[in-house]
Order: C-alpha cells, then structure tokens, then sequence
C-alpha cells in the first residue's frame, strides 16, 4: 500500500519490495512485472537450520497471500556470503526468461539459474540519469554486464554507444536487448574483452563513460580485479579515453568501498551522488551501492591528462 501509488505514478514494475525489514525474516523480496524473487540471506551460525527453513516457509506464505502470486511465481534464491575464489555459476536447466518494462524500454530478464536476473533494480536511477544527459554523446559501458545502461543511452539519443565485458554470456545477452529495443546496427558496438586490457589499447575517445565494476573477479582468461585495490587506475584509464568536458559515472556494491579522493582529486572534480542514485524501494540499505560522478579539472589539457 505504501508503494502502490508511487510505482503506479512512475510506471515501474520491478521493485524491491522487502528487505529484511523483520530481522528474524532474512531475506530481500523483488518483483518483476508479476513474478517474486525471494533472495534468503545466509542465517548466522547461531541460527538452527530448522528454524531458518521455517521461518522462509512463513515468508514466502506471507508473499503469496499478500500478493495473491501462486506457487510457480515466486523463485527462492539463496544469497550467500561470497568469497574472492567464487564464481557465480549459473544452471543451463533453468533458462526461462521473461522480458519486463522499464520507462518504456523492454529488457530480458532470467529470475531461475542465476542469482542476478540480469537488470540491478537498485541502479535504475543511474540509469536514468544516463539516458538524461546522453544526448549526441558517445557512451562507453564499461562491465556492461547485460546492457541495460547502454539501452538507456541508445533511447537518451546518444550518437553512439560502446559496451565492453568479458562474458560472451552477458554480451549476448545485451544484444537481445538492443535487439529488443530496436538498436541495431554499427552505432552500438559489443566487445569481448578484459576492460583494463581494453582501455589500454582504446584509441577512441568518449564523452560519457559508466564504469560499474565488480566488487572483485578472479576469471581464468583476464588478470584478477579487485575494485578497492584498482578503482584509482581503473579511473585513471577512464581518463585518458575520455573528451576534455566529459564526465565518467562510477557505481560499484562494494559496501565497504572507499573512494581514495586523495589520489584522484588532482585529475577529477568529484561528486557523491550515492543518496541522490538510491531508488525509493532501497532507502532501507543505503550502502547497497556507491555512485560518483567525475569530470576532468577545467584547467587540466588532454596532454596532461
């Protein structure tokens, strides 16, 4: 009832409905146009299992009656804690996938076999603003992941858009959704690649970059990542592609992350927009994510930047 109008208003239909905001009830609740995802936190050793099993028994009771969902539409997950040697690894049995709407734009989403469905619904701000100030830009998406960010630009007007990740996967993935939206063609570029490697090599140059890192990665074709040990050369390779009066829009889920200002404020102007990106559906979790905006100092010149 608290959302209700709110979502109505906004036309959104994927949402965080639920955040563990009963302690004894741990677990995220998401709706995607009709579906449930229970996202169950790893219980506290202190915690019997049979309780913990119980007690997400009553929650997703609660989430059926409350929603009037039956059984099939609602997806439990278990979101453990996860550790630098883990990899995400997804079920090829469980492919369903459904395309939901965002602010008119239609994307695939997958709510069984992986743990992300493949949109960050915490990040839909973000995604707004780029589609705000992409107009006649060219946009870079770095760990582009499904794309979502890079149909946003297309739809904001940007005069072209390039996404790079190192997931054949993910990159499909975003191609159907520029498919699904009608962006086709050489004015949106995918590329397979290492994004450090990639930015070291880059010739073109860019006017609106987003840079949304994972919190670390250990993939066997590319050097290990680590967003809180690397952001400042991540950056620092942002910088040489981008245009004089460009701007880079930094997020990362690391939720002890901490923005080495110091190192970068010599290069950048640097904003905090981490309240302003928190979606209203996520005010119970401010450290969900972190947001920056950065722009080249005006009196710093390409060459010595």
């Amino acid at each position: 009832r608290h959302f209700r109008k709110r979502l109505e208003r906004d036309g959104i239909s994927c949402y965080r409905l639920y955040d563990a905001d009963l302690p004894e009830y741990a677990a995220a609740v998401d709706i995607y146009d009709g579906y449930a995802v229970v996202q169950e936190y790893q219980a506290p050793a202190t915690i019997p299992k049979e309780t913990a099993r119980r007690r997400l028994g009553e929650l997703i009771r609660a989430v059926r009656a409350t929603l009037a969902l039956p059984r099939e539409r609602v997806i439990v997950k278990n979101r453990r804690r996860q550790r630098p040697t883990d990899q995400y690894q997804p079920d090829p049995n469980e492919s369903e996938s459904l395309i939901i709407q965002e602010a008119g734009l239609r994307f695939e989403v997958r709510l069984r076999g992986y743990l992300d469905t493949g949109l960050y619904l915490d990040h839909r701000p973000a995604r707004a603003w780029i589609r705000e100030h992409a107009r006649d830009f060219d946009v870079l998406n770095l760990f582009c992941y499904t794309g979502a960010a890079t149909i946003h630009a297309a739809a904001g007007g940007a005069r072209s858009t390039t996404s790079v990740d190192l997931s054949a996967t993910y990159l499909a993935w975003a191609q159907r959704n520029l498919e699904l939206n009608g962006f086709v063609g050489t004015r949106h570029r995918l590329i397979q690649a290492d994004v450090m490697r990639w930015l070291a090599g880059e010739k073109g140059r860019y006017d609106l970059i987003y840079v949304d890192p994972p919190t670390f990665s250990n993939s066997k074709r590319a050097d290990d990542f680590d967003v809180q040990r690397q952001h400042v050369d991540l950056l620092c390779a942002c910088a040489r592609v981008l245009r004089p009066d460009g701007a880079i829009l930094f997020s990362n889920h690391f939720r002890r992350f901490q923005l080495d200002e110091e190192a970068l404020a010599s290069r950048f102007e640097i904003e905090d927009l981490s309240r302003a990106m928190l979606p209203f559906d996520f005010q119970r979790d401010p450290r969900i994510h972190q947001v920056f905006l950065l722009r080249p100092h005006p009196d710093r010149t390409r060459k010595n930047v």
